[in-house]
């Protein structure tokens, strides 16, 4: 069995996931990290055995990397991934995959071009949870889908925001509690529900001072099969909830909290129903990043990176692939540009200059 070597670019907090991660694989092991801020990059390499650049094209250039993941902040993703690329090496980006559908679009095409795979970390689609919602959607269980929500109601304190310039920043961050928090149940609702075909939205600054982005924010959508959907956001919920994904339709409704099942409910009943509602009974999910950013788990991007080693090996697309990626960045830009011009959005978009981006623009209290 072939071990796949990693490097890890950018080295601040969820560098510790994506370590964890690849030590967690039989057929991982971590071999370089980078970070311009070479201290950064040495404690990782110190607590991890791997070696230490503050050069990544040096770094690209070891052969022992197959595999690179870039955990820089939002807006600084491109560069790198684009650089990986043309080393050959496969790209696997944190979430959102870039902040604008051009940024976006240029990493997947370095990534075609270069004959490399590229994974965005939307490590919620791996959930059992989610895996089961899937597949009794597919399977026609809902009935015709007529509603969809997710609610991601969490706290962030003004000391998060002020832990680091890049927060809270249109040109770093991306965005707020949208771009940054509920990106994950965006992904996880579109990959359920299906594509987004029109937006309405409204969104604001309510509680936090010194960041340019929202905290709080709420669209309406309409899917491509014609149901309703709803996306709530915050980081200023105190003490901040579990986020949830509900899914409705003519003859089902189920509902998961963070990484469980708690609301399964089906006119036609299966023999597996019984099972998967004692299990909701004995529910152990924690608070997860509901209000602090670092009380998550390692084994969702463990799942992740295990599918881009599987994508590798049989030259297949990864299960969240670069367009799979660019389709909730598409969805928030989108709930942005409603809320900025207090118009309907039709999706898709075409790459939009002026709303990529708002990174001169504030939002108003």
């Amino acid at each position: 069995m072939k071990t796949y070597g990693f490097a890890i670019i950018g080295c601040g907090m969820i560098s510790n996931f994506h370590a964890k991660a690849i030590e967690s694989l039989p057929n991982a092991r971590l071999v370089a990290c980078f970070d311009v801020y070479k201290p950064s990059a040495e404690r990782l390499a110190e607590n991890t055995g791997c070696k230490a650049y503050d050069n990544l094209d040096e770094m690209l250039a070891d052969p022992e990397i197959d595999i690179v993941t870039i955990g820089t902040p939002s807006g600084a993703h491109l560069d790198p991934a684009l650089a990986a690329a043309h080393a050959g090496k496969h790209v696997i980006v944190e979430k959102p995959l870039e902040i604008t559908l051009e940024r976006c679009d240029q990493i997947i095409q370095a990534c075609r071009e270069n004959n490399v795979k590229l994974a965005t970390v939307f490590h919620s689609r791996f959930h059992d949870a989610s895996v089961m919602m899937k597949n009794a959607i597919d399977s026609g269980r809902f009935g015709k889908l007529t509603v969809g929500d997710t609610y991601v109601k969490w706290f962030r304190s003004q000391q998060y925001y002020d832990s680091g310039a890049w927060r809270g920043t249109w040109a770093l961050d991306g965005g707020g509690a949208l771009m940054n928090q509920a990106i994950h149940s965006v992904d996880l609702l579109t990959w359920l529900m299906g594509p987004v075909v029109e937006i309405r939205s409204m969104f604001d600054c309510l509680d936090h001072e010194r960041i340019e982005v929202e905290d709080t924010a709420a669209a309406v959508l309409r899917f491509e099969n014609g149901a309703i959907g709803v996306i709530e956001a915050s980081t200023a919920i105190y003490p901040g909830y579990l986020k949830k994904v509900e899914i409705h339709g003519s003859k089902g409704s189920a509902t998961i909290e963070e990484e469980d099942i708690v609301r399964w409910d089906f006119a036609e009943e299966q023999v597996e129903d019984a099972q998967i509602k004692e299990e909701m009974l004995s529910s152990k999910s924690s608070g997860g990043g509901a209000a602090d950013p670092s009380a998550i788990s390692f084994k969702g991007h463990a799942k992740l990176f295990a599918d881009m080693i599987h994508a590798v090996e049989t030259d297949t697309e990864p299960k969240v692939n670069g367009p799979e990626g660019r389709r909730s960045v598409e969805i928030i830009l989108g709930i942005y540009k409603s809320a900025e011009t207090g118009q309907p959005v039709k999706l898709p978009m075409a790459c939009d200059p002026e709303l990529e981006c708002k990174k001169n623009k504030t939002v108003k209290k």
